[in-house]
């Protein structure tokens, strides 16, 4: 780390056992501290700031109180945990975090037994922390469950489940839900302050367990007696703050809204609730961003700002004097806002997701036809099937790590009914820092076998555009389009907007050499998408090093479903190998889905190499580190030409 600040208790702490052995009137300078430890990192070590900046007096102070590893905190989502990594003997090396071999982008059991559970996606921390629970109570250990949901995840449907069962299966779980301005609940006046006071009073809580404990022993307290002594108490919350939320109709707890900042009232309020029997809820109010001016200012760009510099604030830009191919989510929220003008029944959907698959562009012209749903994949989809089954065209824009969680919905409430919607996949395939719990690896492979379904995969952005356009036609059904995160490849990419032939591909390359040799000699290379560009690349290297005009011709398959089963036929009839390469696991996608069209038709002497994502998780890093130990980059394929020529 950086040695610009004195540290003086934070150089200390090496594991949370050594924050324990603190006075609580020195926890807030540790907080100072931690907090100014993220921000030095990560103005040089890019990562997930806001959410952090959050919770830095929720991390210290439930590491103070509770007995961590033995003791149970399950993060949701994960990006808020780096104040958890760096308490938990990873400060040495926190300056590796999202770099390859380093330390990985979310909390994750293999690489520390603070993690409790692997969180890359939101909402699972409370059914998982309710397992946890209820393993404990099985297994007869005093571990105490903690859940910290927040951050959006409180809008995903799993979390309702979760607290829903957390209702009635014996449990002594804590769910703290860190409400960052979600409007879940009112501002706290001047009784609910009172109540909380109440409440978490150790001689109140004291008085209440003992005389619930009497009463169970004499047999007038049984458990359905016990559940409405909860719901009368919420009812008598209720009545005199005269305000309601969403848990005091169930059988559960309720403390809170607290102040997520106080640090040293958090502790006292952890401390007294942690032993009370049965589930429980502490709201806690907290500012995204929080100690640093201009991440308050703007939560939604400094969730993850890049480089910035430490004193001034200002984020720091790659400078080029070269224009720049824009970002595949630019060009797909520019030209949805151009569709939208041209096509009424067109209207965007996204869950939480406006800013980073930019359909915030359409938001801002067409706030009434755009669509927000907070973290419900599943329910993104099955609301564009509702709007599309009564006549208009919805785009669904999920990222394609999230589009696993509504497969479902892609089958019952759109597919099968050949509803006219589209399903856009931003971030297919290798995304890089995020890791293995965000890398589109599997949306062709478990959306190939789904009836009814159109997938495809821009090679470009002109490509995206027409496919988009394709899409929005009358009567083409359920339309799927993936593209990564990044740039792609035109500078000049705002092209005509014109359909395309749907299950047609493109040769990109017929070279003479290619057509004059024999069927012995040629190769044939099969791309689907932008990875097509490290295909072609990979063939001019290969001409470079060999010194002549290779046979080797190369297609753009633009479909997965349907196949362009005339190219492949003229691929089969032509060349005897063939090298296919999508950016997505090699299990089920382009190049099984070729094998199984060989196979099928009687073209049993091919040789068929595939490159793509292997049968595992890859890890974090660079896109093109990654490319390289997948084999997917430009040199890897270009090994594979020379090889295979």
């Amino acid at each position: 780390m950086g040695d610009r600040f004195d540290y003086k208790y934070l150089s200390k702490i090496d594991y949370p056992a050594d924050l324990r052995k603190l006075t609580v009137e020195e926890l807030p300078r540790v907080c100072e501290e931690l907090r100014t430890d993220i921000l030095e990192e990560l103005a040089e070590n890019p990562g997930h700031l806001g959410s952090s900046l959050g919770v830095v007096e929720l991390t210290v102070a439930l590491h103070y109180v509770f007995d961590t590893p033995y003791d149970r905190i399950v993060w949701d989502v994960g990006h808020q945990a780096y104040g958890h990594k760096i308490l938990t003997g990873r400060r040495d090396r926190f300056c590796t975090n999202r770099k390859l071999h380093g330390l990985k982008p979310f909390p994750f059991p293999a690489e520390s037994e603070y993690d409790s559970f692997c969180c890359g996606h939101a909402s699972n921390s409370v059914s998982a922390a309710l397992g946890m629970a209820v393993a404990a109570r099985l297994n007869k250990e005093k571990r105490k469950v903690v859940a910290v949901i927040g951050d959006g995840a409180m809008s995903g449907g799993l979390a309702f489940e979760g607290i829903n069962n957390a209702a009635v299966i014996p449990n002594d779980m804590l769910i703290i839900l860190n409400d960052n301005k979600m409007s879940i609940d009112r501002s706290v006046g001047g009784m609910r302050k009172y109540l909380l006071q109440l409440t978490t009073n150790s001689t109140y809580n004291d008085i209440r367990y003992k005389i619930s404990q009497k009463l169970t022993n004499w047999g007038i307290l049984n458990e359905s007696r016990r559940k409405g002594l909860i719901r009368f108490n919420n009812s008598v919350k209720s009545v005199l703050t005269r305000q309601q939320n969403m848990f005091e109709g169930m059988d559960i707890r309720y403390f809170g809204p607290t102040d997520g900042h106080d640090v040293v009232e958090l502790v006292r309020i952890l401390r007294i609730i942690k032993g009370m029997k049965g589930p429980k809820i502490l709201h806690i109010l907290t500012r995204k961003g929080k100690g640093y001016a201009p991440a308050e200012k703007n939560a939604t760009v400094w969730h993850a700002p890049g480089k910035f510099d430490f004193d001034s604030g200002e984020r720091l830009q790659k400078s080029s004097d070269e224009p720049q191919p824009p970002k595949f989510q630019d060009v797909f929220g520019e030209t949805l806002l151009e569709l939208a003008k041209q096509n009424p029944k067109i209207v965007g959907v996204t869950p939480a997701m406006p800013t980073g698959c930019s359909m915030n562009i359409m938001m801002k012209a067409m706030p009434e036809r755009t669509f927000d749903v907070g973290i419900a994949e599943g329910h993104a989809v099955t609301f564009s099937g509702g709007m599309a089954k009564d006549g208009l065209l919805p785009f669904c824009n999920i990222y394609s790590s999230f589009m696993q969680r509504a497969y479902d919905n892609i089958i019952h409430d759109a597919a099968i009914m050949k509803l006219n919607l589209v399903l856009c996949l931003d971030r297919a395939g290798i995304v890089g820092e995020d890791g293995p719990t965000h890398h589109g690896a599997f949306d062709l492979a478990f959306l190939r076998p789904i009836p009814n379904l159109t997938i495809c995969s821009p090679l470009n952005e002109a490509e995206l555009r027409c496919m988009m356009f394709t899409a929005q036609l009358p009567d083409m059904g359920t339309f799927v389009i993936r593209y990564p995160r990044g740039c792609g490849s035109l500078v000049d990419w705002r092209c005509q907007l014109e359909s395309l032939p749907v299950g047609k591909g493109r040769w990109l390359r017929r070279s003479p050499a290619t057509e004059a040799v024999t069927r012995q000699e040629g190769v044939c290379i099969l791309t689907l998408g932008p990875i097509g560009m490290e295909a072609a690349q990979a063939i001019e290297l290969a001409e470079e090093r060999i010194g002549r005009s290779l046979p080797v011709a190369h297609a753009d398959m633009r479909f997965l479903k349907p196949l362009d089963e005339a190219l492949l036929h003229e691929v089969g009839k032509g060349f005897k190998r063939v090298i296919t390469v999508e950016d997505g696991v090699v299990s089920g996608g382009l190049g099984s889905a070729v094998l199984e069209f060989l196979a099928d038709n009687g073209y049993r002497d091919i040789e068929v190499k595939r490159i793509g994502i292997p049968d595992q998780f890859v890890e974090h890093g660079k896109v093109r580190e990654l490319y390289k130990i997948c084999g997917m980059d430009a040199e890897s394929i270009c090994q594979c030409i020379i090889h295979n020529s």
